[in-house]
């Protein structure tokens, strides 16, 4: 047993050192992604997060669904979901947790960090204090456990503040700012007034469940008496719950950091008023055997503080889609700014314009401009309010926040600052390792080579893209269609689509193309062409000789006629898809984005892809048939649809696709990288939206390496991943490596984007 005496003195708590390379506060998508990739670079990571599970907003605690640059399929930014650690976690959760479920997602999180033996996890754990060993450089952060009652001192030389108010940043003195700015200081048309306000709020989010039964419910005394306002204004539909709910939005008259038990508290009341008008105003007799299963429990924040680095991301950023010298991320969400009343407003809960692509995010935005050893990752980045409202969401933050994991392993390595890095020499490799890893970088060109480099590739076959089969079913031209498919410079071809009219019509098709290569905007209209259709089936062919002048996306726009209807197939092929001029409600309003004058924001069409499990193509002849599949992509160093596919498909027909890879004398090879397909541009939101599927439909599920004798070194018949390490139990010394991969379906030719050799 234990037994102590009185001690006049009092007692301490038990305190704890820990020293790492990198001490990271906030286990949100950001913090929890930053860790994974800075422990996978040999760093050792303390990780420190103040609730009982990592993910933030994502985890079970508040349930919002990740989203970033796809906008949930909204816009027009094509295969442009966010890889690396946070794609390797939304296909794992796709694979285990289809339907969505929030606490799953919290299982597959907590997993991925654990098995990071360089992590040390503190959940429960708050860091309140910074210790500076000078003004703008950190020594070391307490922070307290309440579960084990342990104080810890945290020592690193670097350090990331992901903690969404930014604790760290805030006690170390950096320069930040709360609120918006003014129109002139950036040249923001965007930027709201006083009267719109100047900061988002926060949401709780609530779920109900049908009990098969009558269910009563008594209000809680503080629950909101007057609520059909809220109602009426936010279009309130029984079924909606979750993240669905978010509009339920209170805070941005406070301040978001130290009301925030104010800000819960209402919005607790505002739920319990919703419900309780739901269930007893008598006017949703079908919520009769609901009960209201869940409500959260803290507020999903917003919008706080921001920090300022080296460089202030702003509205032209992302409108212009600026470039930068030191750009090592990307975003795409909209500008989404919401209204300070939240639900009190009677303005549309949020205001969003979209960008015509996605633009890029320097790294002088991820650390702080006056505390030379930390940096800045999640919602707390160097931006102004409006660009914020896009950088703000969690698939864009956690992305940007990887970034920081090989930063710090330059910056230890070489002795360097943040501000630093992007000073030296190491910037420039620095970006090239990024890209390596499948860290896609709008605009930056690769340059970084491995042993694959060295290899004579051969393919046993490529895809041509001559013809995809007339199987699927016929598509009304409800709205304006098109396919996009890639082209090379210089190339005209002959197209066939199969119509069926009601009547006798005209349809119009043009060839359309962006005015900035690798936009997905069909905005420049190269060819119109006018076709009489005869009442019934007509088989068309269409003659574009028109040629582009780099290689690029193209758009095959059939015109909205309801009297006809399409052919579609049902192939799923890398690197092309059907898109409609057609709009997102959860995103946008129209099918075309109409701007006020003076905000700044370009007016253009929306056309996107439909979701799966709806047909994903067109149904069409082309002649000659293109060539964008050639077995020289996988070394590109692009690993997803650009400007062209970037990808090896072989032909549908080969009955063992087999790449392989010889080199001119004997090499040693250690570790085998693979990069296939997982649709980039399919959201894989995490929670609350079920998906069609356990496994994207384009991924390679089964492949075999053998070596020169024909000795199998690798095979697995279960992938479901984006990127494939196999580090061989013993270094293999061979002048040929054949890999033979499997169709994924009868629909779906096998791909590959790259293949690395080490």
């Amino acid at each position: 047993m234990i037994k102590n005496e009185f001690s006049p003195a009092g007692r301490s708590s038990k305190e704890v050192i820990l020293q790492a390379q990198l001490v990271i506060v906030g286990g949100g998508m950001a913090g929890t992604c930053a860790a994974i990739a800075a422990a996978r670079e040999g760093l050792e990571v303390v990780l420190v997060q103040d609730r009982p599970v990592l993910g933030g907003n994502a985890s079970s605690e508040v349930r919002l669904w990740i989203l970033g640059a796809t906008s949930s399929m909204g816009n027009n930014n094509r295969w442009s979901r966010e890889g690396g650690v946070l794609n390797e976690i939304l296909i794992e959760n796709m694979y285990r947790n289809p339907d969505g479920n929030a606490i799953l997602l919290d299982t597959i999180i907590l997993e991925k960090v654990k098995e990071e033996r360089n992590i040390t996890l503190l959940l429960n754990t708050a860091a309140y204090e910074v210790i500076k060993s000078s003004p703008d450089h950190i020594e070391s952060v307490i922070a307290f456990c309440s579960q084990n009652s342990t104080k810890y001192i945290l020592q690193a030389p670097y350090f990331c503040d992901a903690s969404g108010d930014g604790i760290v940043a805030f006690q170390a003195g950096a320069a930040f700012r709360m609120g918006a700015e003014s129109k002139e200081e950036f040249d923001e048309g965007f930027a709201p007034d006083l009267e719109y306000g100047e900061l988002l709020g926060h949401s709780i989010y609530f779920y109900s469940k049908d009990m098969g039964r009558p269910v009563t419910f008594t209000a809680p005394s503080y629950a909101l008496k007057e609520v059909s306002d809220i109602v009426k204004y936010r279009s309130y539909d029984i079924d909606d719950h979750g993240c669905k709910l978010w509009w339920l939005e209170y805070g941005g008259r406070l301040d978001t950091v130290h009301q925030t038990e104010e800000i819960k508290w209402e919005l607790w009341k505002v739920i319990y008023g919703i419900w309780d008008y739901v269930k007893n105003s008598g006017k949703y007799p079908e919520a009769e055997n609901l009960t209201l299963e869940w409500v959260g429990a803290i507020p999903g924040k917003r919008e706080s503080r921001r920090f300022e680095g080296d460089y202030m991301l702003s509205q032209k950023d992302v409108i212009e889609q600026r470039e930068h010298f030191d750009a090592v991320s990307y975003g795409g969400w909209a500008l989404d700014l919401h209204p300070a009343d939240g639900v009190f407003s009677d303005r549309p809960g949020c205001n969003q314009w979209h960008s015509k692509g996605i633009y890029q995010i320097p790294l002088r935005c991820l650390y702080s401009k006056n505390i030379k050893n930390l940096w800045l990752a999640g919602r707390i980045i160097s931006t102004s309010h409006v660009a914020f409202g896009s950088s703000r969401v969690m698939a864009t933050s956690a992305y940007s926040a990887q970034v920081i994991g090989l930063g710090t392993q330059y910056c230890f390595k070489n002795n360097l600052t943040p501000s630093q890095l992007v000073d030296s020499p190491f910037m420039k490799d620095f970006q090239q390792e990024l890209l390596q890893q499948g860290h896609y970088i709008p605009n930056i060109s690769p340059e970084a080579t491995n042993l694959a480099h060295k290899a004579e590739l051969k393919a046993s076959s490529e895809f041509m893209l001559g013809c995809l089969p007339f199987q699927g079913d016929w598509q009304k031209l409800e709205y304006s269609t098109a396919q996009l498919i890639p082209l090379a410079p210089n190339t005209g071809f002959k197209i066939s689509l199969q119509l069926n009219a009601d009547e006798n019509t005209r349809v119009v098709v043009q060839l359309r193309l962006s005015n900035r290569v690798g936009n997905f905007t069909p905005e420049k209209i190269l060819a119109t062409r006018e076709i009489d259709l005869k009442a019934g089936l007509n088989e068309v062919e269409v003659d574009f000789p028109e040629a582009v002048a780099s290689q690029q996306y193209a758009f095959i726009c059939l015109l909205k006629n309801e009297l006809v209807a399409v052919q579609t197939s049902k192939m799923f092929l890398t690197g092309t898809m059907m898109i409609m001029n057609r709009y997102n409600k959860a995103v946008a309003t129209s099918g075309i984005q109409s701007p006020p004058d003076g905000i700044g924001v370009d007016t253009f069409e929306f056309w996107v892809p439909s979701r799966r499990p709806a047909l994903q193509n067109l149904a069409f002849q082309i002649t000659p048939a293109l060539e964008p599949y050639k077995v020289e992509n996988v070394t590109n160093g692009v690993f997803r649809p650009t400007t062209g596919s970037n990808a090896w498909v072989a032909a549908q027909d080969d009955p063992s696709p087999c790449l392989t890879l010889n080199w001119p004398e004997k090499t040693r090879i250690e570790k085998i990288t693979m990069f296939f397909d997982s649709d980039f541009d399919h959201p894989l939101e995490s929670t609350l939206r079920v998906h069609p599927e356990r496994v994207v439909p384009h991924s390679v599920r089964e492949y075999k390496i053998c070596d020169a004798s024909g000795e199998t070194l690798f095979q697995t018949t279960n992938n479901y991943q984006t990127v494939n390490q196999i580090f061989l139990k013993e270094p293999v010394i061979t002048d040929t490596l054949s890999i033979y991969l499997t169709h994924p379906s009868a629909n779906a030719p096998a791909a590959l984007f790259e293949v690395q050799i080490f």
